[in-house]
């Protein structure tokens, strides 16, 4: 891998890691991203990280079971590939979306623990449960917007083919 691929690899690591997730985790995506050919074994993927098989290993496994990520196989070798998932982000808004009816049920119930005339202690959690009865509400239209652009991306891609 040249550097400035390990490079942006480690930037997409600490963006992952910004944003809630394992440095690890960011780093593999970011190979993955920019792989040719798209796939590669944890071997490959270890080498050009310069981090260790198990490491490696458990980033994958995670980002496999996040949907992120594809396990493959090839007839006749032992190893696994891995490749991005072509809806890898979507996919995990839409993971995501399960998490925002928790949150909502979480403040509504803190609501409840509440007396109903303690204004100012029910103020967070009200704007908690709306917040979060907005996105419930809006994400989907939002991602059925995004579903609609890639197809009609997709199609004029294949016209000026």
């Amino acid at each position: 891998m040249d550097e400035e691929r390990l490079h942006y690899a480690e930037d997409f690591g600490l963006l992952f890691e910004r944003a809630g997730g394992s440095r690890m985790l960011g780093r593999v995506l970011g190979v993955l991203l920019t792989a040719e050919p798209p796939e590669r074994s944890a071997g490959e993927l270890a080498n050009e990280l310069r981090a260790s098989r198990g490491s490696i290993s458990q980033a994958t496994r995670t980002l496999v079971q996040m949907g992120m990520v594809r396990r493959l196989s090839r007839p006749g070798e032992r190893r696994d590939y891995f490749r991005m998932e072509s809806d890898a982000w979507q996919e995990t808004t839409r993971q995501q979306m399960a998490l925002i009816g928790v949150f909502q049920e979480m403040a509504e119930r803190g609501l409840r623990l509440l007396d109903p005339g303690s204004r100012e202690a029910r103020e967070g959690l009200e704007e908690m449960r709306d917040f979060y009865a907005f996105w419930k509400k809006e994400l989907p239209v939002v991602l059925e917007r995004w579903d609609e652009e890639k197809e009609r991306r997709k199609t004029g891609a294949m016209r000026k083919e």
